[in-house]
This record gives structure tokens, sequence and C-alpha cells, in this order.
């Protein structure tokens, strides 16, 4: 059982127009228009979708829960150490799944040495948590 939880932030957007629509943010911040990647039918529009928003966030918030974990560890991350996010659109008998693989570049740390912060942000990471037993996540270091 989790403990009790603290609101911290909420984020707000608005969709209009499903994947070939508009997305923006209450605040303004977020402003995009959506398109359908070709891939699945769609005209592979100028505008974004919604696997390539959630790959940035994911992938944000990832390697901000490595920052979090290497603090705690007293390991030390290099300024170029990034996270690639790699969302799959999966059909699964008439529904749709989505499957992540999370794909680490750390220049100071060994394969294995980032593997394993890899594995403890993955436990703490707020998108990890709420994707876990639901969508295939794969972490892997470049």
């Amino acid at each position: 059982m989790l403990p009790a939880m603290t609101n911290l932030y909420t984020a707000q957007a608005t969709a209009t127009g499903g994947r070939a629509g508009h997305a923006k943010t209450d605040d303004g911040r977020l402003d995009v228009n959506l398109s359908v990647p070709a891939a699945i039918g769609g005209d592979d529009g100028s505008g974004t979708n919604p696997e390539q928003l959630f790959a940035a966030g994911y992938a944000a918030c990832f390697q901000g829960a490595l920052g979090v974990v290497a603090r705690r560890q007293k390991v030390e991350l290099s300024d170029d150490s990034t996270i690639t996010a790699r969302v799959g659109l999966q059909r699964a008998g008439l529904a749709f799944a989505l499957d992540v693989e999370l794909e680490g570049h750390f220049p100071n740390l060994s394969a294995e040495e980032g593997l394993a912060l890899m594995q403890a942000a993955h436990e703490v990471c707020p998108y990890s948590v709420a994707t876990r037993g639901n969508v295939d996540v794969r972490l892997s270091v470049r």
C-alpha cells in the first residue's frame, strides 16, 4: 500500500479534434497542432502526436528521477547524460496499447552502473509508477 499522497502540482490540457486536432494547456505554454502519422493511416502532417508528447514527457520525467536517485546514491551524472524514450503504439485485438523503451546515455558511467541507476529511477519516476503493470517498459543503456 502506498503512503498517503499530497498533490504537488496539476497540469491541465484540452484537446479538440482528436489525433488530427489541437491541444493546449490552460496556461498557454503548450499549444500544438496534432496530426496522424502515415504509419497509422494519417497524412503525416506537420503537427505532433500523442505518442511523441508522451515520449517527451516520459524522457524528461525519467531523467529528473535519475537525478534524484543519483543524488541519493551519491553518483555524479555528467551534464551530457540523456534519456531517449521510444513510445510504440500497438494493436491489441480491438484495443490499442503502448510500449516504451527508455535508453540511457551516461558518458561517465559503465553500462552496468547506468542500468542500475535506471532501474532505481524506474521505481520512483511518476510515469514509471503510473505505467507499471499496464505498459511494457524496457530499460537499456547506449
